[in-house]
């Protein structure tokens, strides 16, 4: 599946149809054509040119690790390589429990790598602590590094780490690099606090 059928199917998809954030962005003003035109053709580089960095935690890694097997070959999205070394990557891949122990180490591969740079929470643990909820495991690595996408499951599918990551390549598309990207910002906080409440939205059920 190319990324052209993967936008299409997921405006299938109820949940993605009303994509607040993509009307916040489209509502503001663009800086111009020549600047739209860089700023698109630099988002389309760098999302299909991904290098993950290295580093497994846990149980997740092994799912991680099957993402990049012939069987479900991420490299077809541009992802094919992981890195040993964080100043040769540009996405984290927190796949596993974080162990208080292990916190400053992750913290210290996040600050080696260079900008502009993403991090995705895998799995239940990595997210939320999962069923660790003791005083050993940190209760989300939000508290350590800054979270774009979260993936749950316990652990989840490799299936699912590739979508994840098809998500991330459709937010860096979109990203800005010039000035407006403040403007963007705060139009998409203002959608994000007029919107309905989770404990209001009954989706199919209403």
């Amino acid at each position: 599946m190319n990324m052209r059928d993967y936008n299409e199917k997921m405006l299938t998809i109820p949940s993605k149809r009303d994509d607040l954030q993509l009307a916040a962005e489209q509502s503001v003003d663009g800086p111009g054509f020549l600047i739209t035109s860089v700023e698109q053709l630099s988002g389309l580089a760098q999302a299909r040119s991904l290098w993950p960095v290295t580093m497994g935690l846990a149980c997740c890694a092994i799912e991680m690790m099957g993402a990049g097997t012939p069987r479900f070959d991420m490299s077809r999205f541009g992802w094919e390589i992981f890195r040993a070394s964080p100043r040769h990557a540009d996405v984290m891949i927190v796949s596993g429990r974080v162990s208080h122990k292990m916190a400053p180490i992750v913290r210290n591969v996040y600050d080696s790598m260079p900008e502009p740079k993403w991090v995705i929470s895998m799995g239940a643990c990595a997210s939320s602590g999962g069923v660790f909820n003791n005083y050993a495991i940190v209760q989300g690595c939000d508290h350590i590094v800054p979270v774009d996408i979260y993936l749950p499951g316990c652990p989840p599918r490799p299936e699912m780490l590739i979508n994840a990551m098809l998500e991330l390549t459709r937010q860096i598309e979109r990203r800005p690099i010039f000035s407006h990207r403040e403007e963007i910002a705060r139009a998409v906080e203002a959608a994000a606090l007029a919107a309905a409440p989770v404990s209001e939205m009954k989706g199919q059920l209403a």
